[in-house]
Formats: C-alpha cells, sequence, structure tokens
C-alpha cells in the first residue's frame, strides 16, 4: 500500500478534473439535480457495483458485498455566492493555481466528495474491499438541513452502516466529533392597536426587547465543559401587525445554539424557560420545511446533541492505522468541529462516526474559497487505507 501503487499520476489527474467538474456545477439546497445527476453518471461509469437515487434526490454507490459495511459521505450543495464580481478567480471555473483548487465548494465540500468516489474505486481494483462493502453517498440540503438527507436515505433504503466517515473539511485532521445544535423560535405576543393610540395596545417588539437583552447576556455566561464553551447567538428578528400604522401583535426571533458534549436537550429547555421568564412569550423549535430538487417536502426539525467517539475505539484505531499509512507519522492531535453535519443522523442510530476531510474549514462560504491540491490526494490515500483497516 504506498502511494505510487494506489494513486498514479493518471489517477491524481482524474481526482482532480472529477472536483473541478463538480465545482463547475452551480449546486444550492434544493437545486442540486444536475450535479447529483452529474456524480451518479460518474460513479457507474467507474464501475461501481450498484448506484441508486433515492427520492430525496441523494446519490449514494455501493462497491463490494462483504460483511463490514462503511459509508463515507460528502454533500454537494453550497452556499451561495452573492459577491462573484469581487473573487480573484471566478467562483465556479474549478481553476487550479498556485497548489490550490479554487471555487465554490472546493473546500466545501466537493473536493472531499471526488477524493471518497476515486477511494471506493482504487480499493475494488487494490483488492481493499474484500469481504466488506463500501457505500460513498453524494447528497443534499445538508447546508439548509444537516442530517436530515442521510436520514432519508437510510430508511428509504434500509440501511445501517456498521462505521460512518464524514468528509468534511479538517486540515486532513482526523476528527472525533463536534458541537451540537439547537435552532430555537422565540414569539413575543401583544395587542393591536392604532399607532396613534399605541396606550390601547400591547407592543410585542417591546416585550421582545427583554429578551434580547438576556440572550446576550446568556451567551457570556454559558460554562466551559472540558475546554469546550458553547455559543447563543440571535440570528433574526421579524415582526407581524395589521399595518406599519398598527401596534405589533407579534414579535419572533431565531436563536442559534452551540452546545458541547455535555449539554442536553433539557440544558436548553432551562435556558429558554429562564430567557422568556416574566414575559408574554412561547418558544418552539424552529422546525423548517424545504423542497428537494426531486420535488419531496422536507421537514427538519434542528436539534441535535453533541457527540464525540472514543479514542480508542476501533473506528478511531482505524483511522490512525490510515493516517500512519497516509502521512508517515502518527497523529499530533485529534479534532472536533465547531460546526454541525451529517453526522447527526448515524450517532442517533448508535453508528460509529467519525470526520476527515481536505480543506480548511474556515475559508468555507468565505469568498476565494479554495483547497490545496495534495490535501485532496492525500484524503483519497486516507479513505482508501481506512477501507483496508476496519474491522
Amino acid at each position: 500500500m504506498n502511494k505510487i501503487e494506489l494513486l498514479s499520476p493518471e489517477l491524481e489527474a482524474e481526482i482532480l478534473e472529477l472536483a473541478q467538474s463538480l465545482i463547475r456545477i452551480k449546486s444550492l439546497p434544493g437545486q442540486e439535480g444536475d450535479v447529483i445527476q452529474f456524480a451518479k453518471q460518474k460513479m457507474e461509469a467507474l464501475g461501481y457495483d450498484e448506484v441508486i437515487l433515492d427520492s430525496m434526490g441523494n446519490v449514494l454507490g455501493r462497491i463490494g458485498n462483504g460483511e463490514k459495511s462503511i459509508l463515507l459521505d460528502a454533500h454537494l450543495d453550497t452556499v451561495a455566492v452573492n459577491d462573484a464580481a469581487e473573487w480573484e478567480i471566478p467562483p465556479f471555473s474549478g481553476k487550479i493555481a498556485d497548489g490550490r483548487l479554487h471555487g465554490r465548494g472546493s473546500v466545501d465540500m466537493k473536493s472531499a466528495a471526488a477524493a471518497a468516489i476515486y477511494a471506493g474505486l482504487v480499493a475494488k481494483n487494490s483488492g481493499l474491499a474484500e469481504g466488506k462493502t463500501i457505500y460513498i453517498s453524494c447528497t443534499v440540503m445538508e447546508e439548509d438541513c444537516d442530517g436530515e438527507n442521510l436520514k432519508h436515505l437510510f430508511e428509504e433504503l434500509n440501511l445501517r452502516p456498521d462505521y460512518v466517515l464524514i468528509c468534511e473539511p479538517s486540515n486532513n485532521q482526523i476528527t472525533l466529533g463536534h458541537k451540537g445544535k439547537a435552532q430555537i423560535a422565540i414569539t413575543t405576543h401583544g395587542v393591536s392597536a392604532h399607532g396613534a393610540a399605541p396606550e390601547k395596545g400591547k407592543n410585542a417588539i417591546y416585550e421582545m426587547a427583554e429578551i434580547i437583552q438576556r440572550v446576550e447576556k446568556l451567551n457570556a455566561q454559558l460554562p466551559t465543559r472540558n475546554g469546550r464553551k458553547g455559543t447563543l447567538v440571535m440570528s433574526k428578528i421579524s415582526s407581524t401587525s395589521a399595518s406599519l400604522n398598527a401596534v405589533p401583535t407579534e414579535c419572533e426571533v431565531y436563536l442559534d445554539r452551540r452546545m458541547v458534549p455535555g449539554e442536553t436537550k433539557e440544558t436548553v429547555e432551562q435556558e429558554m424557560a429562564q430567557l422568556t421568564e416574566g414575559t408574554n412569550a412561547s418558544w418552539a423549535v424552529g422546525t423548517l420545511h424545504k423542497t428537494s430538487w426531486t420535488g419531496k417536502k422536507v421537514r427538519y426539525e434542528p436539534f441535535h446533541p453533541a457527540w464525540k467517539i472514543e479514542q480508542d475505539h476501533p473506528l478511531t484505531s482505524a483511522c490512525v492505522a490510515a493516517y500512519r499509512k497516509t502521512f508517515g507519522t502518527e497523529p499530533q492531535q485529534f479534532g472536533f468541529w465547531d460546526f454541525s453535519t451529517n453526522a447527526v443522523t448515524p450517532v442517533s442510530l448508535g453508528i460509529p462516526s467519525i470526520g476527515f476531510g481536505p480543506g480548511d474549514y474556515k475559508l468555507a462560504h468565505m469568498r476565494d474559497e479554495s483547497c490545496e491540491i495534495s490535501q485532496i490526494l492525500d484524503a483519497c490515500r486516507f479513505y482508501i487505507g481506512v477501507i483496508h483497516h476496519i474491522l
């Protein structure tokens, strides 16, 4: 299993060409049809044993039919580009320059998708898939509804892999978990009145003012647990009134709460009670309703606890062995993502999950997004190694 045997210069060029092609296809959440069909056709052309498109629009490729199974997941939707003229290199060019692949999705996370797709192929052709089943999923709508894609895929196809590797960007660092996420809507309730006689009504915006101050204070007071600190931010505010000349009857804010291991649903419930105490307000998980590119209606409940896999878990050990083979050294440290990923679904099902992917996640969603070429190719080698070492 050396680099020359596993990834020839021709294969390296193909991996990068696939990543470039994926970047050149725009794929906002709910509009991923073209890029998903492209990925499906690529898997079929590479000789995957089976390629399935589910009703939500996710594509799943399978290699092998062995007893032990692993799924490598990469979402193909990206955030929007609203400042294309200000990019140094056009965001959908997929250009390679200065040792980096440029464009929207180069980090988050089309480079990883290309690496994973070819990892499955190389593992098959090298005999490393013997006795194993390898799944590669290219999923949709992660940016809006992380985990809902795999939830649907697992349910529709009655799929339950033994292990899951989430290929989100980690600078090619083995990542043992990530923060949880709770998105909450708080609504204050008022009484309508004419704007010329506000004393006859009750202003829902004024009712919200106290809660706004409490949110800022609570964020500053959140405790640090095992070196990690959760966050709370108010990300949206809106109001409802009979007209611009009327006292608002409702005011709604949207909160984004990032949780660390040890914080639970009860933790968040207590915080919401604290925020709304003494006010005429109600709160609920901020359920989202979306439509996938296939037309399927998607209902998303954004409430996921934090998770972390054990450092001595067999999946972690397989990743360490793959890292050692890929880089010729032991991992110096392990990562922990601040953001949420599709891992929330397999973790909720008790499936051991871990993360590893090319690119600096701090460059994701940013202008001039780009990823090191060497990281993309090393990620592919790493994925091959994990497939080889899982038991």
